[in-house]
């Protein structure tokens, strides 16, 4: 057999179609789009879409089962970026299945999302986030009763060098050039400026200051002690099942306390449109939404609420209160000193945390290229609902990402180890077969142990 180099072959004009390379296809993939095929998933976003486009003029736009679906492959494949997403579902012959393209078919590009995603409305990415909700539902993977809540900080596509201040419309530099004329200097040059702005004491308020290029941006502290322009992104999960029930964009300067009953709110309504009859009965959340006006809404609505209180060891005045905050006050302190108030703070923090984990970490949101709050909302929706998605693929075939299957082989290799040297340590058959059943299910009665214990506690404090 001769040597093959790489370039000494000269393109052929004409490729048969049977010549053209084929894809295996990826496992994970392939089971994800059985389980959308038999939800009726892109027959549901083409009756949605189809007001918005004009019938019989024009090419056949992409189908929207298409973009939502590169949406889904940004979250399963940590991709934060439109472009990204376009270049790995191009590069990839198992996504291009995935997303129901041939090889003949052009994977639509970043400026093809952006124009679809300015055309779909706010709406329908609620509806298909909603429709996730319901093909999660009928696994018997939401309950939403049981709602914890918590927030984090999304990074905005803006620097805060393009802040400018909000009445006179003057730029940074401009600002602190004008300060320092003010002070006294003659004609000052720009180092001029730096030096004075390094001696004054800085506070940079969003009521003063913001940015031409993300008005929506607020001007706030991340998670990694930055000052940056973010978002707040705020989940409200089903401590049950672990599924995202709500996931709202806020600006990233308006506190925990005042979101809380907004988020319960569109979660209930979630719940009600994915067709489940069951109302929030119990939210949980920390301490940064203790509120006495929150809790106040709450209890009107028949929610009983597990909210620490912050240890600011200020005297409370109730008499220019309405009336009905200080019972919920007294009775959110009665619960959350409970039994049963200590076991949701715990389940609250590790689940709810988890979430932020996928969606910001492995799903690598935790900084958005996009400009505004309903782009922002837009995409984050569809990571949430894959996340979603993640949870389902768990429940059925135990895989929750494509990348778990990664250590698939050195982890059977290691259960064919573990295996073996059972063998040697039981005679008989029964043993070995008790042995491996608790290794494997130790994860799962853990868990079934954790929530049973919180059916079971002493709801004497419920009120």
């Amino acid at each position: 057999m001769a040597l093959g180099r790489r370039g000494g072959r000269e393109g052929s004009m004409w490729v048969a179609a049977s010549s053209l390379p084929r894809s295996p296809g990826h496992p994970f993939y392939e089971r994800l789009n059985r389980v959308l095929d038999e939800a009726g998933f892109d027959r549901f976003v083409e009756d949605r879409c189809a007001a918005l486009y004009v019938a019989g003029q024009g090419r056949p736009s992409i189908p929207p089962g298409t973009y939502f679906r590169m949406l889904l492959v940004g979250y399963f494949e940590g991709i934060d970026s439109q472009r990204g997403i376009a270049w790995r579902c191009s590069d990839s012959l198992a996504l291009r299945d995935f997303l129901g393209l041939s090889l003949e078919d052009r994977v639509p590009d970043h400026s093809s999302l952006t124009v679809i995603r300015q055309r779909l409305p706010l709406e329908l990415h609620e509806e298909v986030f909603v429709f996730v909700l319901k093909v999660i539902g009928e696994k018997g993977l939401l309950r939403g009763k049981t709602l914890g809540v918590d927030a984090t900080t999304l990074e905005a596509n803006a620097a805060m060098k393009s802040i400018v201040r909000r009445d006179s419309g003057e730029s940074w530099q401009q600002y602190i050039r004008r300060l320092a004329e003010e002070e006294g200097a003659d004609d000052p040059d720009d180092d001029d400026a730096r030096r004075m702005d390094r001696r004054r004491d800085k506070r940079v308020s969003n009521k003063d200051w913001e940015s031409k290029s993300d008005p929506d941006g607020r001007i706030t502290k991340l998670k990694d002690g930055r000052t940056r322009l973010a978002y707040k992104a705020e989940h409200v999960i089903d401590l049950e099942t672990e599924a995202i029930v709500s996931a709202t964009i806020y600006p990233a300067d308006l506190r925990d306390g005042s979101t809380l009953f907004e988020s319960l709110s569109q979660s209930q309504e979630n719940v009600v449109r994915a067709g489940l009859d069951a109302f929030a009965a119990e939210a949980i959340a920390d301490k940064g939404y203790h509120k006495a006006e929150a809790l106040a809404e709450c209890t009107e609505w028949g929610i009983r609420t597990y909210i620490p209180e912050r240890r600011d060891h200020e005297t409370r005045r109730w008499t220019d209160k309405p009336n009905g905050w200080r019972e919920a006050f007294h009775a959110n302190r009665r619960r959350i000193r409970g039994r049963r108030g200590r076991a949701l703070q715990r389940l609250r923090s590790e689940r709810v945390e988890r979430s932020f984990a996928h969606v910001c970490r492995s799903g690598n949101q935790r900084r958005t290229w996009l400009r505004g709050r309903e782009n922002v909302q837009k995409r984050y929706l569809l990571t949430a609902a894959a996340r979603n998605l993640g949870l389902l693929m768990l429940h059925l075939f135990g895989v929750g990402s494509p990348r778990s299957l990664q250590g698939l082989r050195a982890a059977a290799f290691f259960i064919a180890s573990v295996l073996s040297s059972l063998v040697r340590l039981y005679d008989d058959v029964g043993g070995l077969v008790m042995t491996v059943a608790r290794a494997f299910s130790l994860h799962g009665i853990h868990r079934h142990i954790q929530w049973r214990n919180l059916e079971t506690a002493t709801s004497s404090t419920v009120s």
